[in-house]
């Protein structure tokens, strides 16, 4: 047994499917349980001598009871592990959180590790990009409550010091301008995507 409480990963040749690279350590992309990224990290990481990489965002988001700070995975579902695939590929795959490594047909591709390392120099030490600017104009957004909720429209001009946005909507056949509060908006836009 190894000290973390894990048994020492014995793989049989035949088990090992179609790796015919060097035993070396290589970064992986995992799929995990929806919103359950964070868990899977936390068991990968009590894995000996495996790496993990799990890019977030931070961001308001408007809920029934206001605005609200959430932190959700970059990659919603995905996560990055580094490990050495003959020897370890098991452990990772049958790791709490995890559905999978991700693999095309019969073939497991690798990550480069210069991509990990630049995601890691855009995100920062903690891995996280907090997005403080929560609409910008030209963005589509979507009123989520109050006697216009459930319009779209543009955002036309965001007035950060009255906390306010004014939308460009289509109403009654006709295209109106109106100035809403920030926590009655929704951005219509995945904010990893604009940041991305």
């Amino acid at each position: 047994m190894i000290a973390s409480g894990f048994p020492a990963a014995t793989v049989a040749p035949s088990d090992v499917v179609s790796w015919d690279g060097p035993l070396v350590r290589a970064w992986f992309c995992l799929r995990c349980r929806p919103k359950r990224e964070p868990v899977a990290a936390g068991h990968l990481r009590q894995l000996p001598e495996v790496e993990v990489f799990l890019p977030r965002i931070r961001f308001r988001r408007v809920t029934g009871r206001g605005a609200v700070w959430v932190t959700e995975a970059l990659f919603p579902n995905y996560l990055f592990a580094r490990f050495e695939w003959p020897t370890q590929w098991r452990w990772v795959h049958h790791c709490p959180g995890v559905t999978g490594v991700v693999r095309f047909g019969r073939r497991w591709p690798t990550v480069p590790a210069e991509v990990i390392e630049d995601l890691r120099r855009r995100l920062g030490p903690d891995d996280l990009h907090e997005v403080l600017e929560p609409l910008v104009p030209g963005d589509a957004a979507c009123v989520r409550n109050g006697p216009l909720q459930g319009l779209e429209g543009v955002v036309t001009q965001v007035l950060p010091a009255r906390q306010r946005v004014r939308l460009l909507l289509e109403f009654l056949g006709r295209q109106v301008y109106v100035e809403l509060a920030l926590d009655q908006v929704a951005p219509g836009v995945d904010r990893r995507r604009r940041w991305w």
